[in-house]
This record gives structure tokens, sequence and C-alpha cells, in this order.
């Protein structure tokens, strides 16, 4: 029975991985590592804790130690690695925690399967799942690729950064069987509320002000995380060793636009008089080193692995509306305590 690691598992993303990799593949043990920061919840797991090829560790990528025992006990045939601080905003205000889990939490994980499989790299794979936001900011126009030099802006995309040369790095220099990706936004279930989409549904919910950065022109490519899940199946299984793909849902929206989508929506699900919602939008200070656009090209995974996009913006996001609210118990349980005190301090 294959053993893989799945690091950062209890979050977004990485729930959804798990979930995914159990159903598909039964002759996999899945070991879910992940330190349940404020964005990690066993609670999106709770329909697939009880399988006998799941177990979870908790534990903090960035302890050496741990991680090198963690990998000298379970003998893993494969990592996907997920697990990172992945808010903007809260790495403009503590950049160091962000160095410390993206760039010293993945040279951890580097040693420690590098110590592991020895020489013997046979069927190991080492997937470092990243951020499109490493290619900087684009113009009115093009797209990024697998090729776009780096050109980070916040300490966020410059430790994402980091840990992808890092990765390469293993690549080229020891061998090391590693697989690399950058997808764009991810929208859908089970997304802590700091992002967008589910932070303007709960605040429709409960109306509150909607803050939108600057004039709401920022520009974003948006992917429906079940679709991401599945392109990081086919990358782990089928990618090229060295290779990078870009995974993006072909779907650009400016954040005004989608607010006032979103707030349609919600209108019609809550039975409200259309345009009620679009009241609450309340524009506020600007991000600091805002990036105005992103945009991904996604042919290669699309030409090579046969990956594309499985449904439309609009259907995504309405399944994904009527998730938040069919599991308003799931957001008022991350909602308290610290988020709390967050979201007051960050849209003051």
């Amino acid at each position: 029975m294959k053993k893989i690691l799945i690091t950062g598992g209890a979050g977004f993303i990485g729930s959804h991985v798990v979930r995914l990799f159990l159903k598909k593949y039964p002759n996999y043990e899945i070991v879910n590592l992940d330190k349940l920061t404020y964005a990690g919840n066993l609670e999106n797991l709770k329909d697939v804790e009880s399988n006998p090829n799941y177990s979870f560790v908790k534990g903090d990528i960035v302890d050496e130690k741990f991680v090198m025992n963690l990998f000298e006990n379970t003998k893993f045939d494969g990592v996907v690695h997920l697990a990172a601080e992945s808010h903007v905003d809260r790495s403009i205000s503590n950049p160091t925690e962000f160095i410390k889990t993206n760039v010293m939490g993945t040279i951890n994980l580097l040693n420690a399967a590098r110590n592991s499989w020895g020489n013997d790299f046979d069927n190991k794979v080492f997937y470092h799942i990243s951020t499109d936001e490493v290619y900087g900011s684009l113009g009115k126009e093009g797209f990024f690729l697998e090729e776009t030099p780096y050109d980070p802006r916040s300490p966020y995309s410059s430790s994402k950064a980091s840990s992808d040369h890092l990765v390469r790095a293993y690549f080229h220099t020891y061998g090391m069987p590693v697989k690399i990706s950058n997808c764009s936004n991810n929208y859908g279930s089970h997304q802590f509320p700091e992002k967008l989409i589910p932070l303007m549904i709960h605040n429709i919910q409960q109306n509150k002000p909607l803050p939108v950065y600057g004039e709401g022109l920022n520009i974003r490519d948006w992917l429906w995380v079940n679709d991401h899940a599945r392109a990081i199946d086919v990358v782990f299984h089928n990618g090229v060793l060295g290779e990078t793909y870009n995974i993006g849902g072909n779907n650009e929206w400016t954040n005004i636009d989608l607010v006032k989508l979103l707030c349609q929506t919600m209108d019609k699900k809550l039975g409200r008089v259309e345009g009620e919602s679009e009241k609450l939008i309340t524009y506020v200070t600007d991000r600091a080193g805002h990036d105005m656009r992103y945009a991904i090209d996604a042919s290669k995974i699309k030409r090579d692995l046969g990956w594309e996009p499985s449904i439309t913006f609009e259907k995504g996001l309405e399944d994904t509306v009527d998730w938040y609210l069919n599991n308003s118990e799931w957001l008022d349980n991350v909602t308290s305590g610290e988020y709390q005190s967050y979201y007051n301090k960050q849209y003051k």
C-alpha cells in the first residue's frame, strides 16, 4: 500500500485533495499533517475521518526534528505539499511567519524526504503546490506562462517564490523527483472567510459592510477548488518530474464585478429585493502593493495531461453560495474568536 503525506490537509484546498485521494485510491494510505492554525479545520474532513486508510498527525513543518522523525517512522512514497501561510494581508502585517512556514517548512520537508529516500527515487514524488502570485502583476493583456519570470510583490508571494526555487534546486542538485504547480485564486466550500468570496457571503448574510479594496478594479482568475484538486491528482500521478504546471480557471473578474454578482445571487437566495445587498458595498483603503491583474495560461496542463475546468464559474459560484448557506454552523464556528479580532483590525 502506497503511503502519501499530504501537508496542510485540514485546510481549504488540502481537505479537498485528501477527500479525492481517499475516494479514488483505496490502495493508498493517506497521512494528513496539519498544524491546525486558524485556517486548518478538522471539521472539513468529518466525512472521511473514520476511513481506515486515513490518519491525521498534528505538527508544524517548521519543527525540523519533528519532520525528520515523521519521515523516519513512516516511509512515505509521495508528498503533496500544501501547508502554507497563504493570506497576503497577514503577510504584510507579519512577514516572518510566512518565511518560517513557507520557506523553512518546505526545506525541512525536502531534507526529510531526501534523507528518507536516500538515492532510491523510484516511484517517489515530492509535489509542491504554489501560487500564480509569484509571477507578479500583469497589465491589461497577456497571461502567466510556466516560463514567466518571477516578480513577487508581497511577503507572501516572495516566500512562495523562495520555496519554488528551493524545490527546483533540489531537483537539479540532488535529482529529487519533484513537481510544481502554480494555481490561480481558488473558491468553493470549506474556505476560511478571510478570503473574498466566503467573506462576502458571510457579511451579506449578516447585513454587514462588504469591504472592497481601492476601487475594486483588481482582476483575478478564479478556479473551483474541486477542479484544482483534480488537477493536483493529475499532476501528482502523470506530471513529468522537474516540470511546472500552471492551473487556472480561464475566468477573469474584477473584484467589484464579482462582489456585485455575489450580491445578486444572494438577494435571490435570501429572498431580498434585487439590489438590497449591493448597498452594503464599502470601499476601503487599498492593500499595500496590491497587484492589479492575475491571469493564468493553463494550456500546458490541458495539452500534456488532459486536464481542464469541469464547471462554469456561474455554476461553481452558485454551488458555493448554496454550500455556505446550508452549512451556517461551520461558518459560525470558524468566525468566532481570533478571526473576529483579526477581521476588526483588518477592515477598520
